[in-house]
């Protein structure tokens, strides 16, 4: 009985809130507020959804509409990305997890021998069984905290 006017309430408040075209910006600074607000315990994975969208009811305290287009984020790197670059999303989150599969099983990190950019080495990651397809583009390991990112370094 109880979960159903739980659910009413939910829904109510999810069909009062207006369609509004809504900038990338927009979206990442209320994922930003909603990570600064949210108890240390709950990891900011908890906006991502399966398909990588976001769950725009608990954005909906900082954001105050839903966006017209959807929004993807990461489960990785939690960086955010347009509708069109939803295939990178979900190609980051792979080279992601196989980079750090990589480092936990040699000890060491999948880039190219002396490449100055830290390019990621896919043969390295094929080798090991670790990245099922090659993606079409580069990646590269970050300075902090080994992550990987698909915008050259300086």
């Amino acid at each position: 009985m109880w979960k159903r006017k739980k659910k009413q309430q939910h829904k109510n408040k999810e069909q009062s809130l207006e369609v509004r075209d809504l900038s990338i910006h927009e979206v990442r600074k209320a994922v930003h507020a909603y990570a600064d607000d949210k108890p240390s315990e709950v990891p900011l994975s908890v906006l991502i959804k399966e398909d990588l969208t976001l769950d725009y009811e608990l954005l909906s305290p900082y954001l105050h509409a839903i966006p017209e287009k959807n929004y993807y984020m990461s489960r990785e790197t939690y960086e955010l990305f347009e509708e069109e670059d939803r295939g990178l999303a979900h190609e980051i989150d792979l080279v992601q997890r196989a980079v750090d599969h990589y480092m936990k099983e040699t000890k060491e990190l999948p880039v190219i021998d002396h490449d100055p950019f830290k390019r990621i080495n896919y043969y390295k990651l094929e080798k090991l069984g670790l990245l099922p397809d090659r993606p079409n583009r580069d990646y590269y390991m970050t300075r902090e905290e080994f992550m990987v990112t698909y915008q050259k370094p300086d």
